[in-house]
């Protein structure tokens, strides 16, 4: 399988929601000063000065008791914070949770009357004994343009036992925008995927405002990540099992109709499924063996072949087959991969994408959601149940 890295990353506007205030159990610390000299109360902020185990989740807030705020920033070594005004530019809110175990120093200006007075409070954020991180993002790959039907993949290295403060944290935000929808296949990862397919030939970034989020029983969010992805052209395959050909067609132009032969249908295993699904890896070659038996086995076999692509974990490629080239365009004879030509194995390997969709018609066998990348199988409004929003 191929597996998204870390590499990519792109900055992203957008954050995590308001959160809860401070908590009254942090440290007590010196009030924000003034650096004019003029008294303490005109502008505070809190945290004050000097406060310790401030809890990541807690909330920067500044006032000015007179005049109004022009500036605030916060500066430290982790997540970039940021905020809004309100109240006439009398106050200032972050809108966003902090890095655990992190210095912040927060500067706020005020002026009244034509004086312009600056405030300065210098924290530090609790250091969460246990954290939650993104460990893989797909995809990611560096230079890779991905089809239309690409779901976003999500993987923890924990279970996530508050899922819905995490999600709040995730965004996606496409140049092409559509709608979509978070869905948790497991404790530890969560899918997005589009209503519709995505619009070709645009970038797609993805951003998890994940640092200091309370992710449940004790567990902070570590840092932010970012990827982004490329859509590249919309390529989708539809082919009928029983008319034995598939057709290719690239932004709606028809690029090749191929003559492949499926599973012979003689058991469900050697049934190849009909349905939605997406094309996730390539290899040449690849080694397919008979799942679930031994070498002596009846309907044992193991076999190299070329330019392999799949589209199921249950084994399904379309592959180079020239033992059955005779069969293909009139007669399924495989063990449930598509047997194509080597000169059209070569082309379909060279020219997909992953995240391409192919479409299958024309057998009894419907590919389940989760088997593979399969996940338009599933109507959009019951995928969007899976969201820990809804």
């Amino acid at each position: 399988m191929i597996h998204g890295g870390r590499g990519m990353r792109v900055a992203l506007t957008g954050g995590a929601g308001a959160v809860a205030l401070l908590a009254s159990g942090c440290m007590a610390g010196e009030e924000g000063k003034l650096a004019s000299g003029d008294s303490a109360d005109a502008v505070t902020i809190t945290p004050a000065n000097g406060t310790a185990q401030v809890k990541p989740d807690g909330t920067i807030e500044v006032k000015a008791a007179d005049g109004k705020l022009q500036k605030v920033t916060v500066q430290g070594g982790g997540a970039t914070i940021t905020g809004a005004f309100g109240g006439g530019h009398k106050t200032w809110r972050s809108n966003r949770t902090m890095t655990p175990g992190t210095s912040y120093t927060v500067t706020a200006q005020a002026s009244d009357d034509g004086k312009t007075r600056t405030a300065t409070s210098a924290f530090t954020t609790l250091k969460a004994e246990r954290t939650l991180s993104i460990t893989d993002v797909t995809p990611n790959l560096k230079g890779e343009k991905v089809g239309v039907g690409m779901p976003i993949m999500v993987r923890f290295d924990r279970p996530v036992t508050d899922k819905a403060a995490v999600e709040r944290a995730l965004r996606v935000t496409p140049d092409k925008p559509v709608e979509g929808a978070w869905h948790w296949v497991a404790a530890d990862q969560v899918i997005y995927r589009t209503k519709t397919y995505w619009q070709p030939h645009q970038t797609v970034r993805f951003h998890a405002s994940l640092a200091g989020v309370n992710a449940g029983g004790g567990v902070y969010g570590a840092e932010d990540e970012q990827a982004t992805l490329t859509i590249g052209a919309a390529q989708i395959t539809k082919g009928d099992i029983g008319d034995h050909h598939m057709t290719v067609t690239r932004d709606g132009k028809k690029l090749r109709t191929v003559p492949f032969s499926a599973g012979n249908g003689q058991t469900r295993e050697f049934t190849t499924t009909s349905g939605v699904h997406l094309l996730m890896e390539k290899g040449n070659p690849v080694t397919m063996t008979s799942p679930g038996r031994q070498e002596g086995d009846p309907g044992y076999y193991k076999t190299v072949v070329n330019y392999a692509v799949r589209f199921s974990n249950s084994g399904e490629y379309v592959h180079s087959a020239p033992w059955s080239v005779g069969s293909q365009g009139s007669a399924n004879v495989s063990h449930g991969c598509l047997n194509v030509s080597p000169a059209n194995a070569k082309w379909y390997y060279d020219t997909m994408q992953r995240g391409d969709v192919i479409e299958l018609t024309g057998t009894d066998r419907e590919v389940e959601p989760m088997n593979g990348w399969s996940f338009w199988q599933l109507p959009f409004d019951k995928w969007a149940q899976g969201s820990a929003l809804r």
